[in-house]
């Protein structure tokens, strides 16, 4: 597929995509959509990708959302295929067996800020935004915001959020848990990038069970958690990558 909003880069382990709709403050509208479902299929397949990161093109926003142009017209049957694509895409991207860093670099509004609670975790820079202003438009958050936001940074939080519409800022998104980290704007990508290289530098089938784990244990009791986790582990003894790790440890140490 050729890809007109969005733009792929990938080098190193990583895979950068960027949104690239700067003129629509990178809305997402069928198309965007459509290719992001692709890209997030190729990434996964792709032995060369390790880690990936998602960023937004331009100064202003990361995501501001669905695309309100498309959607204002669209009969009720139409907006439940465009929500089944939006949610085909996000659980998509939540899926991803590789770990999913956000680098939101501008606003973070409805789809947008929807997207980011799909990855593994975020960093913001000092003048994003995040918000649901859905409500203000006669609809509410409709790709996935109402079940994945108060498992985040619980029900009554979420239920202020979306029933206000109001936007926060990075600080308050990070002092509620929606973001890991705040960065000055400037320095955004680059320690973006620093992290991911880490997680890249790290044993792939050590990162990509482990998150597995972590997202398939998570709803589990701490039973059954410990034993999907004592399961787990044992395949990482299946390969060699453990093995070399190990003994390069070990030699390192004498």
């Amino acid at each position: 597929m050729d890809y007109n909003n969005l733009l792929v880069e990938i080098n190193d382990g990583l895979g950068i995509v960027t949104f690239n709709r700067p003129k629509a403050l990178n809305a997402l509208n069928r198309k965007t959509l459509e290719e992001f479902i692709d890209i997030v299929n190729s990434l996964n397949a792709n032995d060369d990708v390790n880690v990936v990161i998602i960023t937004g093109a331009g100064e202003k926003a990361f995501i501001a959302g669905a695309d309100i142009a498309e959607m204002k017209d669209m009969k009720p049957l139409e907006a439940r295929q465009f929500m089944k694509l939006g949610h085909e895409a996000i659980s998509g991207l939540e899926e991803l067996q590789k770990p999913v860093i956000a680098a939101v670099n501008g606003f973070a509004l409805g789809g947008g800020a929807e997207l980011t609670l799909a990855c593994d975790f975020s960093f913001a820079s000092e003048n994003a935004k995040f918000g649901f202003p859905e409500v203000s438009l006669g609809i509410f958050p409709g790709f996935g915001g109402t079940q994945r936001l108060p498992r985040l940074i619980g029900k009554a939080r979420a239920k202020e959020l979306i029933l206000t519409g109001k936007m926060i800022s990075a600080q308050e998104a990070f002092e509620i848990g929606m973001v890991n980290r705040v960065i000055p704007t400037k320095d955004l990508l680059s320690e973006t990038i620093k992290v991911a290289s880490t997680i890249a530098s790290n044993s792939t089938i050590g990162v990509k069970l482990a998150k597995a784990v972590i997202d398939k244990g998570y709803n589990l009791d701490l039973a059954n958690g410990r034993a999907l986790e004592r399961s787990s582990i044992s395949l990482c003894f299946a390969g060699e990558d453990q093995k070399k790790r190990m003994t390069a440890f070990l030699e390192k140490g004498k």
